[in-house]
């Protein structure tokens, strides 16, 4: 490593403005202890509050700073996919502007980078701040997603996490529509390393994850690194169908042999229930695996672009045109532009 490497910070924000100075303040106190270049790449996904204006306000102060804005709300995933792509970094950290996970932990993400490791997870030792059930539900999706995922992901670990630039081309490579970039980077493999801290409570505004994003998250997750619940399906089709066959045999035994009438109505009502819900089941897994086939057959990009500020795109560290709405779209040859 040398003088010139460069690290970049990518933070998706959406409706961040109460906090996005303070967050801002302790981010670039954090960097400039470094003594290297550094960048702040602000991804605007379509924030309804003041959250534009804001960062308009940093990157008119602070030449560190980039912004991309998109046409509207994307998703989560898709910003950061999207700031680590325009990221110029040696090193891309992401974290998010809550302040839940702290700046002042980049650093040591970057030492053990040093150290050799592509990636670099940071992982909650702790959680401050947050409910019994947010706690419980948290801790359930993570080791349910190490269990059922086809690849190996930490457990406890959320989106603050360091790439090295060989990493990013290699998430960059991924052209996949529903992202789930927790198991994008897993996926990855190379070296990896941990680091441990403790969360702290959101410093203003409101999570961005409410139990329906974090079902849909969950989906994500599952439908797009795991065949299991599909194995799981057939399997359920295979033991009800035994159950039936062995309670068929049984009740042509008794009725066959025994003196007293089988009393069916309630056990077929049962078994009738049992037998709607497995199928109900098994079709919505197929639905949600077909869906998202669905999703990459049209060919859509994944996100549009409405301004960009701060990138030497023409020479004068502005896109050469903050109006033009561009479509970042796939290359076969070397990857997504997504």
């Amino acid at each position: 490593m040398n003088d010139a490497t460069l690290h970049s910070v990518v933070v998706p924000v959406f409706d961040e403005e109460p906090g996005l100075l303070n967050f801002h303040g302790r981010c670039r106190a954090a960097l400039e202890g470094l003594g290297e270049p550094y960048e702040l790449v602000y991804v605007d996904d379509g924030s309804r509050d003041g959250s534009w204006e804001v960062m308009r306000g940093l990157a008119a102060q602070d030449p560190h700073v980039r912004l991309v804005r998109f046409s509207r709300n994307f998703g989560h995933q898709v910003a950061i996919s999207a700031g680590v792509e325009n990221a110029a970094g040696d090193t891309v950290t992401v974290i998010d502007a809550d302040l839940q996970d702290p700046p002042e932990a980049i650093p040591e993400l970057i030492a053990r980078w040093r150290g050799g490791s592509d990636i670099v997870y940071g992982v909650r030792a702790k959680r401050h701040g947050e409910t019994r059930f947010k706690r419980a539900t948290a801790a359930a999706f993570y080791r349910l997603m190490r269990w059922l995922a086809d690849v190996d992901m930490p457990v406890d670990a959320g989106d603050f996490r360091l790439l090295s630039r060989r990493a990013v081309t290699a998430l960059l490579s991924m052209p996949e529509h529903d992202r789930y970039v927790p198991g994008m980077v897993a996926w990855i493999g190379y070296d990896t390393a941990i680091v441990e801290y403790e969360r702290d409570p959101r410093v203003a505004g409101e999570t961005k994850y409410p139990l329906a994003k974090m079902v849909r998250f969950a989906l994500d997750g599952i439908m797009g690194f795991s065949m299991r619940p599909l194995r799981v399906a057939t399997w359920l089709g295979v033991a009800v169908s035994a159950a039936a066959f062995v309670l068929a045999v049984v009740l042509i035994i008794v009725r066959l042999f025994g003196d007293v009438a089988v009393q069916g109505w309630t056990s077929l009502a049962v078994l009738l229930l049992l037998l709607g819900g497995v199928q109900l089941v098994t079709v919505g897994a197929l639905g949600e695996y077909i869906g998202r086939i669905h999703n990459e057959v049209r060919g859509r990009p994944v996100y549009l672009v409405r301004e960009r500020q701060g990138f030497a795109t023409d020479g004068a560290g502005m896109a050469s045109s903050d109006d033009l709405l561009r479509a970042h779209r796939r290359d076969s040859s070397s990857g997504p532009i997504v």
